[in-house]
């Protein structure tokens, strides 16, 4: 008989564990890793419309993507436009973004996996009279290791033509040049430790839900266990 079971440690960790894997995804996938050097929006002298010079805008480039601003003169009009700038896997700037792309992806699968299993946490506790926690705490850890891995790599990869073209002539390997980290890449750093975190606190989950007070509540003959 299916037993659901909720108490406020297993559900904060299954809530981290969602909000984790939805954080990687969305840091793999933006474009905002590398804030390039300032660059005009159009031509001397042209301008936005208002009477004034167009800002210079900063492009942005992430592991397999950018963004740029293309300038409509006829209409004083600007666009940002963002898109892949490699059309397949070997189009990738470097070899170490490559790498970098391939742990990642690793490691957010593993934790979008573990996202979706600790939704079922609540009726399933086991699996082959392991404990789901404990199972699901150890793959978080490995995919905490697979995004360390890609982080580290990923600053290797900035001597490439690409990243130079966007931070100038003295960006080399783990070093920025005229480029700033984005948002990206400490969203990816942030989830790379609530992943450890999330790791760990699954034993705490585990603890709450195979606890005495809900032995006793399972032998009360009640299905759904609501504890603090």
């Amino acid at each position: 008989m299916c037993h659901v079971i909720v108490t406020c440690r297993s559900m904060l960790w299954t809530l981290l564990s969602i909000v984790v894997a939805f954080a990687e995804l969305i840091a793999f996938m933006s474009a905002d890793w590398l804030i390039g050097r300032a660059k005009p929006s159009g031509p001397e002298g042209m301008d936005n419309g208002t009477g004034g010079p167009q800002e210079p805008y900063r492009p942005t480039l992430g592991i397999y993507g950018r963004c740029t601003r293309i300038s409509h003169m006829q209409f004083s009009r600007r666009d940002t436009l963002c898109g892949p700038y490699a059309e397949n896997f070997s189009e990738i700037a470097s070899g170490f973004w490559q790498a970098t792309a391939i742990f990642l992806a690793m490691g957010i699968m593993i934790l979008c996996t573990v996202a979706f299993v600790s939704v079922f946490t609540m009726c399933v506790q086991s699996i082959m009279k392991k404990s789901i926690f404990n199972v699901c705490g150890l793959l978080q850890g490995i995919a905490g290791l697979f995004l360390i891995l890609g982080l580290i790599l990923y600053p290797a990869g900035w001597g490439c033509q690409k990243a130079i073209s966007y931070c100038g002539p003295y960006a080399s390997a783990y070093k920025l040049g005229d480029c700033s980290l984005g948002w990206a890449f400490y969203t990816a750093i942030g989830g790379t430790v609530l992943t450890f975190i999330c790791a760990v606190f699954s034993a705490q989950a585990e603890i709450a839900t195979s606890s005495d007070k809900v032995q006793e509540e399972i032998e009360e003959g009640k299905n759904l266990i609501c504890l603090l």
